[in-house]
């Protein structure tokens, strides 16, 4: 039979026994909620990292598309501004030569042209013309004469251009007037000459 102490040592013996595997049961359950949450963190830290790396993959995408666009809109625009400078010096050329013309042999025919086409489209039967000094001396030769009567009007020289080549029309005390220059016609054609002039010269068939 057991005595008192045996009993109280046994009893105990059960409790340390009871309260390890009570201790082993919670320490391994923690073990299993660590590892999960372990595995959560893991698993959510992967979520975040493809997401933040979709993300700048995207960002990087967008930046390399704006700047590809914003390179091109750049280039598109020098090529624009370097097209009109050129073209810009073309027509300056031109309008310093434009004088030139009226050493060729036909320049006579070209002042009646220009007066003729000034005339007509002021519709009037008396006018005041100016030209410049070359253009002038042809008018003055027979050519101002000779439209007055095939126009049956009454067409006058009125002086000298100070600037500017071919002829200015004035009708009804300066009410009406109509610049022939050769400057200004380069001027009311330069718009609608300018994509046709450009082919021109990047050898384009225009």
């Amino acid at each position: 039979m057991n005595t008192e102490a045996q009993d109280i040592e046994m009893l105990s013996r059960a409790i340390l026994t009871e309260a390890r595997d009570e201790a082993e049961q919670i320490k391994a359950e923690a073990q299993v909620k660590a590892e999960a949450i372990r595995k959560r963190a893991q698993e959510q830290a992967e979520q975040e990292r493809k997401a933040i790396l979709d993300r700048a993959r995207e960002d990087a995408e967008r930046l390399r598309g704006q700047a590809v666009a914003t390179a091109q809109l750049k280039a598109r625009s020098l090529q624009l501004t370097s097209r009109e400078q050129l073209l810009d010096r073309v027509f300056q050329t031109v309008r310093e030569r434009l004088s030139d013309i009226q050493k060729q042999p036909d320049y006579d025919q070209v002042v009646a042209l220009l007066l003729r086409e000034a005339l007509v489209q002021l519709r009037v039967n008396k006018a005041q013309v100016r030209a410049d000094k070359t253009s002038q001396e042809i008018l003055e030769k027979g050519a101002l004469t000779e439209l007055s009567k095939e126009l049956n009007g009454q067409f006058t020289s009125a002086g000298v251009l100070e600037e500017g080549t071919g002829i200015i029309v004035d009708a009804a005390d300066g009410k009406l007037n109509y610049d022939n220059t050769l400057e200004t016609r380069l001027q009311r054609l330069e718009s609608t000459l300018r994509a046709s002039v450009y082919k021109i010269l990047i050898g384009e068939q225009s």
